[in-house]
């Protein structure tokens, strides 16, 4: 059995909630945490209700004050309804998801596809959230959000969206080389794609290994080389950490590899792509 059909075999026990699109590919998201989410609804109802004593503080001193205690309170009712619902759905829509407090922890509101948000969705989220932020205190919302997977509060839930964590941190460290003892089998090995989340938890493990200790080292990479083990053909004989480096070093070599044989095909086929017509005058 090649690592293609251990692969098919495994594809049940992988995880179900990363997203794909309508292509079959699994895109590489992250959602936000609950502490990210709580501190940029923090920023937004501190700026919302920021906006909405301003309305006031302007219409009080720019129109003589009135006597009339219900035309005082209709007229501080609008403007916060105007701060807390109208101008969230405004922005969020607007901006395809993003308000103040998403740009200060690098956050997005999305579809559960992935798409962009549109009117309808923003004013769920905005209309709930006078109930789950404003009234409860952020109560509700971090009670729904720390019980759902993708730390969605109520909102969410009801939309159908999600916040979706797009600020990634650069990767500055220099990836391990393939060990010498792994050297002939790295010409004969058959690797399937391995799954992004098990490529992302195994590229972790061998970025954290140095500074782990022995034990915890030796168990997680037990566990990550018996989860990689259906993608591999045939299988060397070598510890379990040893292996998940040789895999990690074979995948990206031949990727690279394939990344240059198709420059050099573009490059061969640019004169065709680019030039002109035989006869055709360049003018």
């Amino acid at each position: 059995m090649n690592a293609t059909d251990r692969a098919d075999r495994y594809s049940d026990l992988t995880r179900d909630d990363e997203l794909v699109t309508g292509e079959a590919v699994a895109l590489d998201v992250r959602p936000a945490s609950v502490i990210l989410r709580a501190a940029g609804s923090i920023i937004d109802t501190i700026a919302y209700l920021a906006l909405y004593l301003l309305i006031l503080l302007a219409f009080f001193t720019t129109v003589a004050v009135s006597t009339d205690t219900a035309l005082t309170q209709a007229i501080s009712v609008a403007a916060l309804v105007f701060s807390v619902l109208i101008v969230p759905v405004l922005v969020e829509t607007l901006t395809h998801g993003r308000s103040l407090g998403k740009l200060a922890i690098g956050a997005r509101i999305v579809r559960d596809d992935g798409g962009a948000i549109s009117l309808r969705h923003a004013f769920i989220r905005a209309l709930t959230g006078v109930l789950e932020i404003i009234m409860t205190v952020g109560g509700l919302a971090a009670i729904t959000a720390l019980l759902n997977g993708r730390s969605k509060r109520l909102g969410d839930l009801l939309a159908g969206t999600y916040s979706q964590h797009e600020r990634v941190q650069r990767n500055k460290e220099v990836p391990r080389p393939l060990p010498e003892s792994l050297l002939p089998w790295s010409q004969t090995v058959d690797i399937a794609r391995l799954p992004d989340q098990l490529a992302r938890r195994v590229a972790q493990f061998l970025r954290q290994s140095p500074h782990l200790t022995r034990p915890t080292r030796e168990r997680l990479a037990q566990t990550l080389a018996a989860e990689a083990t259906p993608f591999v053909s045939p299988l060397p004989d070598v510890p379990a950490e040893l292996f998940l480096i040789g895999v990690a070093a074979v995948r990206r070599e031949r990727e690279y590899t394939a990344l240059l044989l198709e420059r050099e095909r573009l490059a061969r086929l640019a004169p065709v792509l680019t030039g002109l017509p035989h006869g055709f005058p360049n003018r």
